[in-house]
Parts: C-alpha cells; structure tokens; sequence
C-alpha cells in the first residue's frame, strides 16, 4: 500500500525531472518536452498511469515500483495480460483523441531503497 501510494504522488515528478534533466543538456538544443495529457486514465478494465505526448509520439506509460527486487524487476510485472489491458485502454484513448500520429508505449521502473534516492529506469517502446 505505501509503495503504490508512493508511486502515486510521484510519477509526474518524475517525468517532469528528466525533462528537467534533457533541458539542461546542451546536445538537446531543440528538445520538445514531454506534456502530460491524461494521469491514471481508466477504460473498462484497463488503467493506464500516464498518457503523455513528446515530438509526434502519443506514449502510454505504466509506472511500477518495488521496495525490493526480491521479487524480481518492477518493469518485469508488465506481462502480456497486463499488456494487452494497457493495449485495450490505448485503443480506446486514440479514439476518444481521434489520434491518427505515432504511439509508443513505455515504462518507468522504480525501486525504492529505503531512506535513499529511489532507482529509477524509462524504458522507451517497452511494449510491442
């Protein structure tokens, strides 16, 4: 519960400091920051935790955390069952958007280590 509430309040932090993070590089002179369109977007039995859109890319983005890897890798939960569910809800997303441009489907992997700065992964295109 404390990990996924976590995860909750900060996964647009997070986006928004590797932009931050792209900005201050001066090889991404003309960087196009990623905007946040839609958090936590629900379509039947799908959730998606952040649409976001970057150059011509509409990207669906799942956010999984672990406080240990015990378990295995937070991006490894995202097999082909939760896949196609966030597949299902990105289906649905571009109609409502009446999107007809590129997607991308990614994911941003966070490992807590305790009082420390957590560990975290983006993983572009990670579902195919």
């Amino acid at each position: 519960q404390k990990v996924g509430k976590w995860t909750e309040n900060h996964y647009n932090t997070i986006m928004r400091k590797k932009i931050i993070q792209y900005r201050k590089d001066p090889y991404n002179e003309g960087f196009e920051p990623y905007e946040i369109l839609a958090t936590n977007y629900r379509y039947r039995r799908s959730e998606i935790d952040i649409i976001a859109k970057k150059d011509c890319f509409l990207i669906f983005v799942e956010v999984k955390t672990r406080s240990s890897v015990d378990f295995g890798m937070p991006e490894d939960a995202v097999n082909a069952a939760k896949s196609q569910k966030i597949i299902e809800g990105a289906d649905q997303y571009l109609i409502d958007a009446d999107w007809e441009g590129d997607i991308r489907f990614d994911i941003i992997s966070i490992i807590l280590r305790g009082r420390g700065a957590p560990e975290i992964h983006h993983f572009e295109d990670a579902i195919q």
